[in-house]
């Protein structure tokens, strides 16, 4: 048996797969492999994001591969087309990720629910599992992209916090099951992020404002994608079990059984929240087509 891995993952010439590397964390996370001497296989719905990304880092170290992470089959076409083209595969990031507009359980669409679900929970285990034969055979590292969501209050926000709680505990059952290998998981949190997917949800709908209104300073401070990839490049090369950006939300993690509780019966009783929910409920009644939805993270 081997032991579980402890040394730092040096990411040079070594073969990194990341999804969702179209745009956002993705884009920011497979340049910085890039960077620092990966090889990437770029994974997104979008062909366009991705051969912007790779005319951005050349050519060289660098395959491209269109895919939607709820297609099962075809992300193990693609996990086979990395180790074909590139003769391994060490890193996985699974970082796909979408969310709909906000919502409350009363009057949401569960369409969108389920699209959500789909691509943030289901989607990482399609991209993780196929990979995980040779991730285990070259003693290589997975790290799930989860979010500070996934312990937050869920207000107008459930669909993407409970796949996000869901990928959380992906994550934490890969760091256990892959140790025993000489592998290793890790999962990324972050806090809110300046990508597509955060400014249309926070910036360009008005509900969206007023709830990152609500949670406040400290936490509603954002970072640049650039930081959340360096987070999590960091994390990569001392096969960190969790990593965290900003760092101001880790108490509130290694806290919330405590504190969560007593958040939510601030919450309950807060006038602000009640109007909030008022609004979303005016929104869309049950039944209306569903709005469009964000760019893969």
């Amino acid at each position: 048996m081997k032991r579980p891995a402890t040394s730092r993952f040096d990411v040079r010439d070594r073969v990194a797969l990341v999804t969702g590397a179209g745009s956002g964390i993705g884009r920011a996370l497979a340049r910085l492999l890039h960077e620092r001497g990966a090889w990437v296989a770029l994974v997104d719905v979008n062909p366009t994001g991705l051969e912007l990304v790779r005319a951005t880092v050349g050519p060289r170290r660098v395959s491209v591969h269109v895919a939607d992470v709820t297609d099962r089959t075809r992300m193990s076409e693609v996990v086979a087309e990395a180790i074909d083209q590139h003769g391994r595969l060490d890193l996985v990031v699974a970082n796909a990720g979408v969310t709909p507009a906000p919502a409350t359980i009363t009057t949401m669409d569960l369409a969108d629910y389920d699209r959500v679900v789909a691509i943030n929970q289901t989607g990482v285990l399609n991209t993780v599992q196929p990979a995980l034969p040779e991730v285990i055979a070259r003693q290589g590292h997975v790290v799930v992209v989860a979010s500070c969501a996934a312990f937050s209050p869920g207000v107008g926000g459930v669909a993407y916090m409970s796949s996000k709680a869901a990928a959380e505990q992906i994550g934490r059952a890969l760091k256990i099951e892959l140790a025993p290998h000489g592998a290793s998981a890790g999962v990324a949190y972050f806090g809110f992020v300046e990508t597509p997917l955060a400014t249309a949800t926070l910036d360009d709908d008005p509900t969206g404002r007023k709830l990152d209104e609500l949670l406040g300073w400290p936490l509603n401070h954002r970072i640049s994608a650039e930081a959340a990839a360096t987070s999590i490049a960091d994390g990569i090369a001392s096969r960190a079990g969790a990593t965290y950006a900003p760092r101001r939300w880790l108490p509130y993690s290694m806290l919330r059984g405590v504190l969560n509780p007593g958040m939510d019966q601030v919450l309950v009783r807060d006038r602000r929240v009640h109007d909030l929910v008022r609004e979303l409920e005016t929104r869309r009644p049950p039944g209306d087509p569903l709005k469009p939805d964000n760019v893969q993270r």
